[in-house]
């Protein structure tokens, strides 16, 4: 294993480049694909580094029910520096499965208390609530809805409101929800991948934002309702729930729908910055998986050897 073992806590570092190149040079849909497939790989594969270190520092504890020749010297040796990396990963995979048991637990909790506000109401794609709070989201289930307050549609124009809805059908017709508990969970089990996560919770947004625009025939007309409902918005109830006005800076967002409509390129140029940054974390995600399949076979072929038959 060798300090390869070691590689895919620190190579999502290579992403960092293309978490800022591409919300903006690459279609808003494309970005939001990359970053969360490489935030998804790196998290897995960090995941799996920290779980083939616990194994080698659980088999040093006093009473352990694992078997004996797990302790053994050779096995040891399979990892540098084994009495510290090997007790370490114990604390860090425990914060790290109970911190991603925590945001799925919240990310439900939050959806059935927004189901149970909608108790009684008819089963309409629409569900509009009696609140002057000004608020809309997107809630995913099996019956997906939009739901709106009545402050928010009363604070926004005729025009504006169809840009809403389109917005926010966007997300659901997308699963925007999807990605942005994928980059929540990788920045959980690897701190390195939060930018990741900034990006995403910004391209799903400027993703939604280029849906409502093709679908209403008016980019100006998407820009004003994204920058009226941000000034009199409380946004959705939790990250998860793709709100309108809720992620990303806005004023990017506006300036981004008040210009042309962006490429849809699902590759950008190798030549270019953004197309550095985006072989660079392939790269990186490349190495990553390498070297979290090469430590997991090495030691599976280690304990195998050492295990008594």
């Amino acid at each position: 294993m060798g300090v390869f073992v070691f590689l895919p806590l620190v190579l999502p570092l290579t992403a960092w480049p293309i978490a800022r190149l591409a919300e903006q040079h690459l279609h808003p849909r494309a970005a939001t694909w990359l970053l969360s497939a490489v935030a998804g790989v790196f998290a897995v594969c960090s995941t799996l580094c920290l779980a083939l270190l616990m194994v080698v520092g659980t088999a040093q504890l006093p009473g352990n029910p694992l078997p004996d020749g797990w302790s053994d010297p050779e096995v040891r040796e399979a990892v540098p520096y084994d009495e510290v990396a090997g007790k370490a990963a114990i604390p860090a995979l425990l914060s790290v499965l109970a911190a991603c048991v925590r945001t799925v637990w919240r990310h439900q909790r939050v959806r059935r208390r927004a189901e149970r506000a909608l108790a009684g109401l008819p089963a309409t794609p629409v569900a509009v609530l009696r609140d002057e709070l000004p608020y809309a989201y997107a809630l995913p289930g099996r019956r997906d809805r939009v739901v709106v307050s009545t402050g928010m549609l009363t604070g926004l124009r005729p025009a504006e409101r169809r840009a809403l809805f389109a917005h926010e059908r966007a997300h659901l017709a997308r699963r925007h929800h999807r990605f942005l508990l994928t980059v929540q969970l990788a920045a959980r089990a690897n701190p390195f991948l939060r930018p990741l996560r900034t990006a995403v919770a910004y391209t799903a947004e400027r993703w939604a934002d280029e849906e409502a625009a093709q679908a209403i025939g008016s980019r100006r007309t998407v820009a004003l309702a994204v920058g009226r409902s941000a000034l009199i918005s409380r946004g959705a109830p939790v990250a998860t729930l793709a709100g309108f006005a809720a992620m990303g800076p806005v004023p990017r967002r506006v300036a981004a729908l008040l210009s042309p409509a962006p490429a849809g390129r699902v590759w950008p140029p190798v030549f270019t910055a953004v197309g550095l940054a985006a072989w660079g974390a392939a790269m990186g995600t490349t190495a990553s998986a390498l070297s979290s399949a090469n430590s997991a076979v090495t030691l599976f072929v280690i304990l195998h050897a050492a295990t008594p038959v």
